[in-house]
């Protein structure tokens, strides 16, 4: 077997299916399935179970691909970090997030670091969780993940940066938008702008909600808070956000953003590898963004 192979099937288990990891990969699905089989033959054991829909794996399939995505990330961080110190500051750090995380919490550290290191790159790969960003982090060499920490993930180190208290984003004109702050029965048959799913932020507000027997609508969904917070300003409804700096100020008028202090708060933060194993490029970054967000203005409690 190859490390083509191996990295070949870590894609299959990650997208669902041959046609989408060739789509993934860019290249035919024929290509995929040789590689697949070459590994099945190898073993002497079925790794794909074919379903209507794709294909899962098989419990071989599991062990293999709990190995894969740990060695490969091993060895993809290794030939990272030597071309680094082989290109001194001319090296890259690469970083998964979501889509609007870069405006909210990173654009201050990116002006430092590109004062400081000018012939350094910042690689952005977008994913739409947490859970997205972990893979990515195991499979695709990638240095940083930015995420809403939650629990604790097998080969994966999590730490906090800054806590995001939640509020209400309502219009003006809102009766809710009087009130000093939202009690759960404030909420009760609101019609509420949801959360992206299968999200930290979307987990944790369900959760409450439940504990609280607070029973709200969701008629909208959204695929990220920033657009929630924009609907709801437009009128078509309320959003349970964690509050973010940028949301407050004369760019906002008709936008009142009214704390909810019985949910826990959020946090967010860094998720890697291991800290001890990072460049020192992708530790400076790391380190540029959390010294930021201490200095942010108030609206989020730092950590």
């Amino acid at each position: 077997m190859t490390l083509d192979d191996l990295r070949v099937f870590a894609a299959v288990c990650q997208a669902g299916s041959l046609s989408a990891a060739a789509r993934d990969l860019m290249c035919t699905q024929s290509a995929v399935s040789q590689h697949v089989k070459r590994l099945e033959r190898e073993l002497g054991l079925s790794l794909l179970e074919r379903q209507p829909r794709g294909v899962i794996p098989t419990q071989a399939g599991h062990v293999l691909h709990s190995a894969v995505i740990n060695g490969l990330g091993s060895i993809d961080h290794a030939l990272r970090r030597l071309d680094e110190l082989a290109r001194g500051d001319n090296g890259a750090v690469r970083i998964t997030t979501g889509a609007t995380t870069v405006r909210h919490f990173m654009s201050a550290a990116i002006v430092d670091f590109r004062q400081r290191f000018p012939q350094a790159s910042l690689e952005f790969q977008t994913e739409t969780s947490s859970r997205s960003c972990f893979d990515a982090l195991a499979t695709d060499g990638l240095d940083l993940a930015w995420i809403t920490l939650g629990p604790p993930v097998r080969g994966i180190e999590q730490r906090p940066v800054v806590e995001l208290p939640w509020v209400l984003a309502v219009t003006a004109d809102d009766p809710l938008a009087d009130k000093p702050f939202i009690e759960p029965a404030d909420l009760q048959d609101a019609r509420l702008i949801g959360l992206p799913e299968n999200s930290t932020s979307r987990s944790q507000l369900d959760s409450w909600l439940g504990e609280s027997g607070v029973r709200p609508v969701f008629d909208t969904s959204v695929a990220d808070w920033d657009t929630a917070v924009l609907l709801a300003e437009l009128g078509l409804g309320h959003a349970i956000v964690p509050t973010l700096p940028r949301w407050r100020g004369p760019g906002h008028s008709d936008l009142r953003l009214v704390p909810i202090p019985a949910l826990p708060a959020l946090t967010a933060g860094w998720a890697v590898r291991r800290w001890d194993a990072l460049s020192p490029l992708a530790r400076t970054f790391a380190d540029s963004v959390a010294h930021h967000c201490a200095t942010q203005p108030p609206g989020s409690r730092t950590r």
